[in-house]
């Protein structure tokens, strides 16, 4: 899903304004409820600054940027059924597809890590801003099991754990194309292609990224339910490993994966991390965590089961 980026610059026959109804009056294909909203969002940064007051007045001169990602305008909010497991210093959380981790330009309010601060927010000390810690990460598009630390004393030791590779995690991922062997494990050293914007194997510079997949199941549509496991955490390490091992995934139209099925538009790539396992920071027990593929996920698998006969 690509964004869309307005950039504006405030004549020095501006008329002062509030900033949505600038954006409103700027010609960009905005009504004034959707400037509001985007402002809210944090999509909207005056000089580089990410600015989200509707009441802001905009000065001759100023740069006004505008972000939009292309998702629906309403903040993601935690329902109790995305809580997995909660005490005084972790959260596991099942993260919704199409929802950000962190802020991006386009967003800071309705990411997973601003839903965290609203849900762990004390209402008697409004302004005084909750621990969370940032131990891992899932793209906008996965899905599935994810944590985060909530007290300091459990931020240390959640990050060892991560960086020691002492976690075990598993994906169930849709791909084209099936392994010619049922099991194996892909290694190389992956970076960042700025020209290409996307990640991909290298011989040098690189960081090492091991990726272990496994057949689950095959239809005859020549696509392929995997199980993978990452025994390292590299950003885009099964989207690149996949795609360059000839079986992209479904939905993953950056690394060269189709974005429809029998007509059926596939929004996200279809990668859902389903199992997660670590031992507890502070109670030093082993924790497993798992969760079933959303709607999304699980529908275009019936379809295919069908399809097979």
């Amino acid at each position: 899903m690509k964004w869309i980026i307005h950039r504006l610059q405030v004549p020095r026959e501006h008329i002062n304004l509030r900033l949505d109804q600038y954006l409103a009056d700027a010609a960009i294909g905005l009504s004034r409820t959707q400037a509001k909203k985007i402002i809210d969002l944090g999509g909207v940064h005056i000089d580089g600054r990410r600015v989200r007051n509707c009441s802001t007045s905009p000065q001759p001169g100023h740069l006004i940027e505008v972000y939009i990602d292309q998702l629906p305008l309403d903040p993601y909010r935690i329902a109790e059924s995305d809580i997995l497991f909660q005490d005084d210093f972790i959260i596991v959380l099942n993260k919704p597809a199409l929802v950000d981790t962190q802020p991006t330009h386009a967003r800071f309010k309705g990411t997973v890590f601003e839903a965290l601060q609203w849900h762990l927010r004390d209402p008697f000390r409004p302004h005084q801003k909750p621990e969370i810690g940032m131990i891992q990460r899932l793209d906008r598009g996965t899905s599935g099991v994810i944590v985060f630390s909530i007290h300091p004393r459990s931020h240390k030791e959640m990050t060892r754990i991560f960086l020691e590779h002492e976690v075990k995690k598993e994906y169930l991922a849709l791909v084209h194309g099936t392994p010619a062997v049922q099991q194996g494990e892909i290694r190389s050293f992956l970076a960042r292609s700025r020209k290409e914007n996307r990640v991909k194997s290298v011989e040098k510079g690189g960081k090492e990224a091991i990726t272990r997949y496994q057949l689950v199941e095959s239809f005859s549509a020549n696509y392929s339910l995997l199980n993978v496991e990452i025994l390292t955490g590299r950003s885009h390490q099964i989207r690149a490993h996949m795609s360059e091992s000839s079986w992209p995934l479904v939905g993953d139209k950056r690394y060269g994966g189709a974005d429809e099925i029998s007509g059926v538009k596939i929004q996200r790539p279809l990668l859902h991390a389903e199992k997660l396992a670590f031992r507890h920071p502070v109670l030093n027990r082993d924790m497993i965590f798992s969760v079933p593929v959303p709607d999304d996920f699980h529908n275009i698998l019936t379809r295919l089961r069908r399809a097979n006969g």
